[in-house]
């Protein structure tokens, strides 16, 4: 017969993602003239306490000395610490009351506050052992009973011997208390739990690092609110990927990495090999060779507009989905693009570097209003159709020319060729993206069609652009001032230099790659694209993959969603229905689309089946990838 197991759970820092005295200290000090210093106090002792290095209760007894804290706290603090319940405990909420006769939260903290907090999760009151304080008559919180075991030096070993648990026991706590339990024999294993904190004394005594309450009970086979260990599920972000994201995906539960600047062809090679998501923007190139090595990858996320960095097809075969943000910094190069216009139309980069230099040059000569000019947009798309409508709003002709059928949006007038447009126009402004056939796509000959004295702008991509042909013709006055950022070649981190036979020339804006670099835009981007991938992890949903078939899926209920991604050829589904139905399942639901590559079939089917079925349906030749979604 099976050992009962038990499972011993700390409060601070463990079931909250804070500690309990220290956001009571940011309510009883709020309005104290030495609040941070004594804030800082407060934290410095309850780490101390943590990591063994200060008796418990001499720790407790100088942060209650120190909080000057009253009852009418309690209410607000129980309030805030609502909202800090661990994400990975709020995600397994089943657990706790399918548990709830064997789960003790045992914390040095204090009882009520723990109770109204634990209880809402299904913790019965009963199981639930920690200090409680002590008042004067006015309500002044001045002590904590001593009697109390837990109030103790040792106190969780004292309290442990005397429950007397009968069957396994495994603590999950980040202190050193909690691991004390481990070391006095009295438990089967101590799980340092990271979620939240990470002390470095404490991981080294841990039988096992547990960053997320789904990664222990993965281990126990209990995880019934999610089909994978999330936090195995490694993220590895590059280039300064917006703060929301990474935010967002460490909510989920993922074990995220990030990295500030770009990497090469082979640091990124190395990395990949056991990352499961992968996000860039636009300095890191995805390529086959990287590709090679990155088994264990399933999405990627394209921090940015655009995908020219990333070999789609490789991924393609790969079975990796590949998600991008579109429209999420539409209007900041919109807006950079006009400024910039009009900048360059009133001579004012050379006029603000002569200022600086103090010389006054005050003269109307060569600079001139937009309004009643033709501006000339190639490229339609997103960007040039809303910069189109900006643009025609503060008095723009606008002309537009683009591969594709495009309706014109208010006024503007379609050309036909590339050198209609030039012909006609006073600005040229490029919005095409970057795939390998626009690579030089304005050179020597076409800069040569546009009249003299005209404004140029690439906030495109760097290689449509030969950046020599560029110079030549802003040396001769065809081009009389240029807006430049994006280059063949950019420098991957902050810290490199950027070199460009472009620097130096006059009324020429030069700006680092920052198009879609403002705080909304990187904002709606950072929130986008995990949302995309997380969706597409969670459900199956391929929406808005710029590879994958896009396959919207409902909800997945009480079934098992089975993913199957295989090379696009005959007969296929046929064979997967052939297994089901060979092993008596019932499909619930099931739906396919492919492209010239892939076909990717969701099958949604009754919960009870043999593992047999799975090994059967990985077996099918020409499966690129198999995922099971419970």
């Amino acid at each position: 017969m099976e050992n009962k197991r038990y499972f011993v759970i700390d409060f601070d820092s463990t079931f909250t993602q804070v500690e309990a005295l220290d956001v009571l200290g940011e309510l009883s000090l709020a309005n104290h003239p030495k609040k941070e210093q004594k804030l800082k106090e407060l934290k410095d002792l309850t780490d101390l306490a943590m990591e063994g290095e200060l008796a418990f209760r001499d720790s407790l007894e100088k942060r209650l000395e120190i909080l000057e804290a009253h009852k009418n706290s309690i209410p607000k603090l129980v309030e805030m610490l609502r909202e800090k319940v661990s994400v990975s405990f709020v995600r397994n909420e089943e657990f706790f009351k399918e548990y709830q006769d064997r789960i003790y939260i045992i914390s040095s903290g204090f009882k009520e506050v723990i109770d109204p907090i634990v209880s809402e999760m299904g913790v019965k009151k009963d199981n639930v052992y920690a200090n409680t304080f002590e008042y004067d008559s006015d309500g002044n919180i001045t002590g904590f009973d001593k009697d109390n075991v837990l109030s103790s030096n040792n106190g969780k070993v004292e309290l442990l011997k005397r429950l007397e648990l009968k069957g396994d026991v495994y603590v999950i706590g980040d202190g050193y208390n909690d691991y004390e339990i481990k070391a006095a024999g009295l438990a089967n294993k101590f799980y340092a739990f990271t979620e939240n904190v990470e002390r470095d004394n404490i991981l080294e005594k841990a039988d096992h690092i547990t960053p997320s309450l789904d990664e222990f009970l993965y281990l126990h086979k209990m995880n019934k609110a999610i089909s994978y260990p999330k936090n195995r599920i490694k993220v590895l972000l590059l280039e300064n990927v917006h703060s929301d994201a990474v935010n967002i995906m460490k909510n989920e539960g993922y074990n995220v990495t990030t990295i500030s600047g770009a990497l090469d062809e082979e640091e990124l090679a190395e990395k990949i090999k056991d990352v499961s998501i992968l996000g860039i923007r636009s300095k890191t190139n995805l390529t086959e060779k990287v590709l090679e090595n990155a088994n264990r990858l399933i999405g990627v996320g394209a921090f940015c507009i655009g995908t020219n960095q990333i070999d789609l097809e490789a991924c393609l075969k790969k079975g990796v989905a590949v998600f991008n943000a579109p429209y999420s910094n539409t209007r900041s190069v919109v807006e950079l693009a006009i400024g910039e216009i009009i900048l360059l139309m009133r001579n004012l980069p050379d006029r603000i570097a002569e200022m600086h230099r103090g010389e006054w040059n005050k003269s109307a000569k060569g600079s001139y209003e937009v309004r009643g000019k033709k501006l000339g947009i190639v490229g339609y798309g997103n960007i040039g159709a809303q910069l189109s409508v900006v643009a025609e709003a503060i008095g723009f002709d606008v002309y537009y020319y683009d591969l594709v059928e495009k309706l014109a949006m208010g006024n503007a007038t379609k050309c036909h060729s590339l050198k209609e447009l030039f012909e006609k126009v006073d600005i040229v402004t490029l919005h095409v993206d970057g795939r390998k056939e626009n690579k030089n796509m304005i050179g020597d000959k076409e800069f040569s069609w546009m009249k003299e004295g005209s404004i140029f702008l690439n906030l495109a991509r760097g290689q449509v652009v030969d950046v020599d042909a560029l110079r030549k013709h802003m040396e001769s006055g065809r081009i009389k001032g240029a807006g430049v950022d994006v280059f063949p070649k950019e420098p991957k981190t902050n810290q490199e230099e950027f070199e460009s036979t472009l620097r130096g020339l006059p009324n020429l804006i030069l700006t680092p790659h920052i198009g879609g670099s403002t705080e909304e835009a990187q904002e709606n981007i950072g929130n986008f694209v995990p949302g995309k991938i997380i969706e597409y992890i969670n459900t199956g949903s391929t929406t808005n993959s710029v590879n994958f078939p896009n396959l919207q899926l409902p909800i997945l209920e009480n079934a098992h969603r089975l993913i199957h991604i295989h090379h696009n050829k005959p007969g296929i589904i046929a064979h997967i229905n052939r297994i089901l139905a060979a092993h008596d399942i019932n499909i619930v639901g099931q739906y396919l689309k492919t492209n010239e590559t892939i076909g990717y079939v969701i099958t949604d089917i009754d919960k009870e089946y043999d593992n047999e079925v799975i090994k059967e349906l990985k077996g099918i030749q020409g499966t690129i990838r198999f995922r099971v979604l419970y």
